[in-house]
């Protein structure tokens, strides 16, 4: 498995993927900001805050995850590598964590250089470093198992074609509707008795709960059970590829 996974990671990183991935990452994020005028931009508004780095980061991880992850199983069954990744000793859910992780690294490393926002926001606090940091700290582990969500996501999608670019509209419209459809449904009429209970089956709800500094352990167990669905279907789409 590790040499498996060790695999997958050096595969991002000896093409373009990975580099365009951690760039596009800062890039995005950067621009909304620092550079483009209105609420979103840090400079505009006065205020020492990471607020538009963590709402605006689960929308480019929307389409940035999916764009790793829709190779995942695709390109093994469109090459015809697929059954020769079966005949390995490896179980099919060692296989599947081995991709999952594989994309999961990519996403940590996208992350890590982000903590230039954090030290540019601390040092324009009044007084420096004014930030209220256990929220900030929540926030960023809100959003590392957001991603973990969208991952989990991207490799069942590439696992139920061998097409890369259906696996990716695949995941992107599964993610948005985790991340955002329940939130519309809530508001539905028709949804007025249970609201809170169609909110909290998407991910924002747990999100914004994280976000506010607080680790609730109903939040981590969402975020963890979600992962775990997702990987379990992927890997009985495995299985079944197998026989």
């Amino acid at each position: 498995m590790l040499y498996l996974l060790k695999k997958e990671i050096t595969s991002f990183f000896s093409s373009l993927t990975g580099y365009l991935v951690i760039i596009v990452f800062l890039i995005a994020n950067g621009l909304f900001m620092w550079v483009f005028p209105g609420e979103t931009n840090v400079l505009e508004t006065g205020y020492a805050t990471l607020d538009t780095f963590f709402m605006m980061a689960p929308w480019v991880f929307l389409f940035l995850i999916p764009s790793i992850t829709m190779r995942s199983f695709a390109e093994e069954k469109k090459s015809g590598t697929m059954e020769f990744l079966l005949t390995k000793p490896l179980t099919p859910l060692e296989i599947v964590l081995a991709k999952y992780f594989g994309a999961l690294s990519l996403v940590i490393l996208s992350l890590i250089p982000c903590l230039i926002f954090y030290f540019s926001i601390s040092a324009l606090g009044n007084p420096p470093g004014n930030l209220d940091k256990g929220a900030i700290w929540g926030a960023f582990i809100g959003l590392f198992l957001l991603a973990a969500i969208y991952a989990a996501v991207g490799i069942f999608a590439s696992s139920i074609t061998q097409n890369q670019v259906v696996a990716f509209v695949i995941a992107v419209i599964a993610c948005f509707v985790l991340y955002i459809g329940f939130d519309s449904l809530a508001q539905l009429e028709f949804f007025n008795k249970i609201d809170t209970f169609v909110l909290n089956l998407g991910i924002n709800e747990h999100y914004k709960s994280i976000s506010r500094g607080v680790v609730d352990s109903r939040d981590l167990i969402y975020y963890l059970g979600m992962t775990a669905i997702f990987l379990l279907f992927t890997k009985i789409r495995v299985q079944a590829h197998q026989w």
